[in-house]
């Protein structure tokens, strides 16, 4: 008795029945509204799903596709996402898992963003953003840290993130010339001196085994995902029309210098700049939106980086506010549209946003696929990533002076607020509280302070 109950209990687990379209649709829409948590959370989500329960995907070849995706632009959990969906249902299944990854969240924060826009003068809202500021500030300094601790390895990485935040916060540096000086640095560095710019604290391989899986480390590549040159050049010839075409009738419709193409041209250019995560092109976005465009206010920035935080969905999609919040107050259709002027705004902005994403993960995904070999970073994408902890720095400091002194610093101290960014710093630092708990906590610590 004893020993056939152990050797059912080492019984290997069967392996998965064929995943069809329609499974794997509900799975990608679900993940849709549950991937709260940042890049980390939600490749947490994904891998409890689908390497240890589902078993759509072993272990080594979830983190063969997580290592590339982690060294592109763009919000690695989507194109995960898009990644797993193409090697299971081809263009299509990617399509849908990475569209349906965002799609959830920029219904959410087109509503969330209206009711802002719309009623954020009230005293609740008012009063809850409020506290939420400050928790932003803490979250920020939280995110240049995390990033620091596994970036910053030696004298050579620090220098480079030093010098970055010197030149966007002394010099005003644009951030893609930041990026650029990097990449060239860590080029020259990784061949005069390669060990000092190894990447550290990747997603590496790892030993575990949850049982068979449907896409299992021996199975063969299939052969939609094979390497062909027409099937890449047909990729990029659809992708160059699917930006072309919106943008061309953007400028040729409303000029090139209306909010709306302005909006298709900036965003295309975020896009590629987002090594590093959502985090590291905040920068940026703030430049151009904030200081160059006037599409929104410092305030409102900081506003929409704090329902980027409690929503699911990538934290880039905090550029959907961005578009929402330009497109409406810009009154880009007239005053009696101001709602369709921010939901097109935000669509567009998407659009333009995460198409390269897609568009990376379909041409890319079949040269990965040739080698399940291990994938590390490049010198150039380690000082760019060191970079990135200076810039953010930056960014920090930038939403501290604004929720700290919010008439400027001859308007006086707002110490309540000081104290709420010291008890998220402490929730956050060493009690290691989620996101979207101290953010709830803080936002009824502002509320309460403004109504009593």
């Amino acid at each position: 008795m004893n020993q056939s109950v152990t050797q059912a209990a080492v019984a290997p687990a069967p392996v998965p029945q064929a995943v069809s379209f329609g499974q794997a649709f509900a799975f990608w829409l679900k993940l849709g509204f549950i991937s709260f948590g940042g890049p980390a959370g939600q490749i947490a989500i994904m891998h409890q799903e689908l390497v240890e329960r589902r078993r759509w995907i072993s272990e080594q070849r979830f983190l063969h596709a997580l290592n590339y995706c982690m060294l592109l632009p763009g919000p690695e959990a989507q194109q995960l996402a898009t990644y797993i969906g193409w090697l299971m249902h081809r263009t299509w299944g990617g399509i849908v898992a990475g569209a349906l990854f965002v799609l959830p969240s920029l219904l959410i924060l087109i509503g969330l963003s209206w009711v802002y826009i719309a009623f954020g003068d009230m005293p609740l809202v008012a009063g809850l953003f409020y506290g939420i500021k400050p928790a932003v500030t803490a979250i920020v300094v939280q995110a240049a840290h995390r990033i620091g601790s596994r970036t910053l390895k030696n004298n050579w990485l620090w220098g480079i993130s030093v010098a970055s935040f010197i030149a966007i916060f002394a010099a005003n540096v644009p951030f893609p010339a930041i990026v650029a000086a990097a990449a060239l640095i860590g080029y020259v560095g990784g061949r005069i001196a390669p060990e000092q710019f190894k990447a550290g604290g990747g997603h590496g391989k790892t030993d575990k085994s949850f049982g068979p899986a449907l896409i299992d480390d021996q199975t063969p590549t299939p052969p939609h995902a094979k390497f062909h040159w027409v099937r890449l050049a047909q990729v990029l010839v659809m992708a160059g029309v699917l930006w072309a075409v919106p943008m061309g009738l953007l400028s040729t419709g409303y000029g090139w210098n209306h909010p709306l193409t302005q909006m298709g041209w900036f965003f295309t250019k975020a896009a590629l700049l987002t090594f590093g995560g959502a985090y590291a092109v905040l920068p940026y976005v703030y430049q151009g939106a904030v200081s160059h465009y006037g599409w929104l206010t410092p305030t409102q920035m900081m506003d929409g980086l704090a329902l980027g935080e409690t929503t699911p969905g990538p934290l880039i999609m905090v550029v959907a506010f961005v578009g929402f919040v330009g497109g409406y107050v810009k009154g880009v259709f007239g005053p009696d549209a101001l709602f369709l002027a921010g939901a097109v705004a935000a669509a567009l902005v998407i659009w333009f946003t995460f198409l390269p994403s897609f568009v990376f993960i379909l041409a890319g995904g079949p040269l990965v696929e040739s080698t399940h070999g291990d994938l590390k970073f490049t010198a150039p994408l380690t000082a760019i990533t060191a970079a990135v902890v200076g810039v953010i720095l930056n960014l920090a400091l930038f939403f501290g002076y604004h929720v700290w002194w919010p008439q400027g610093f001859g308007g006086g101290f707002d110490g309540v607020s000081a104290l709420i960014t010291l008890g998220a710093a402490v929730a956050l630092f060493r009690f290691k509280r989620n996101v979207i708990h101290v953010i709830a906590a803080c936002a009824a610590l502002g509320l309460l302070t403004r109504l009593f």
